[in-house]
């Protein structure tokens, strides 16, 4: 039997990730470029804030350098946080900077843990690099005890729309052809159906949008190359852009998403995950097709805003 189709270029997704490690601290005046994942670490905390539940072992998969991890550690009940990643440079920056906590370099499609492990999986934007989404959930499941709760947000099919457009048509001017520049990600759509298929109960998938805006588009694409996340589809082109190409694509950006003042806008489309591993007293879950359940009876407290940011 063959596995799940090769989407992403999975070395390249580390090597992502250890260049940006590598790039910490940031030069004195120069932009925080990780300030999309903390943003959403810390927004995923406050829906880990709404929950009742008390946890006592947490799996902070794709920590990066470990910014919630003192603020998971600090939660009532909380006897241990294992830090996971990808990147080795990554999971060696959490231990430094979290120092009384494991930071353990693992592949999320292959999980090394027993059945049972946790109770708490906080998965701050690490997924969408996954090429088997399913399989990984279902490990994800399969690892938390009864009643643990997965938290997770993913980078949305809708984010970069800008930069997409821009660089298509600047490609398709320029050089007679489109070649995949920006990852496929998953739609929200597709989010409660892929934790229902893994077996969670009360699977709720929203999404937030976060804007940020930059002087040049070349700002953007720094940026994404210091956070790590440029393109890692296999399908992608492997010699150099040319440069006519870019300032094309510059240009374009420039003429349609400026605002008043001249800045370029830069929407990230975050798809959030909730679900519990089944337990007594849960619940029934929805019939297939139909994950559809208030991300307030999920999380046990009040509705949150899906639009938020």
């Amino acid at each position: 039997m063959t596995g799940p189709a090769r989407i992403f270029d999975r070395r390249a997704v580390r090597l992502h990730r250890d260049r940006a490690a590598r790039r910490w601290p940031e030069p004195a005046g120069s932009r925080n470029p990780e300030f999309l994942h903390e943003e959403v670490a810390g927004r995923l905390l406050e829906r880990l804030g709404e929950v009742r539940e008390p946890f006592a072992d947490c799996l902070y998969l794709g920590c990066r350098r470990g910014y919630a991890t003192r603020r998971l550690a600090a939660r009532s009940g909380m006897q241990r946080v294992v830090q996971a990643d990808l990147s080795p440079a990554m999971a060696a920056a959490a231990r430094a900077a979290n120092r009384f906590f494991p930071a353990l370099c693992l592949d999320e499609e292959c999980l090394p843990f027993a059945d049972g492990s946790f109770d708490l999986v906080f998965a701050p934007l690490s997924l969408h690099w996954v090429d088997d989404l399913p399989g990984t959930l279902i490990q994800l499941n399969r690892l938390l005890r009864p009643g643990g709760l997965l938290l997770a947000a993913l980078i949305g099919g809708g984010a970069l729309g800008e930069l997409r457009e821009a660089l298509a048509e600047a490609e398709l001017a320029g050089e007679g052809g489109v070649s995949p520049r920006i990852s496929p990600f998953a739609d929200v759509r597709d989010g409660g159906d892929l934790l229902q298929r893994a077996g969670f109960a009360l699977p709720v998938a929203d999404r937030e949008r976060i804007g940020a805006t930059y002087e040049h588009a070349f700002g953007l694409m720094i940026d994404l190359r210091h956070m790590g996340e440029t393109n890692a589809v296999c399908a992608r082109r492997r010699n150099f852009t040319r440069r006519a190409t870019l300032v094309e694509a510059a240009e374009v950006y420039l003429r349609r998403f400026a605002d008043r003042g001249g800045r370029l806008r830069a929407t990230f489309d975050i798809l959030f995950l909730t679900g519990w591993a089944p337990a007594e007293g849960q619940p029934k879950p929805l019939r297939p097709g139909s994950a559809a359940a208030r991300l307030a009876d999920a999380l046990g407290g009040k509705e949150a805003d899906p639009e938020a940011g």
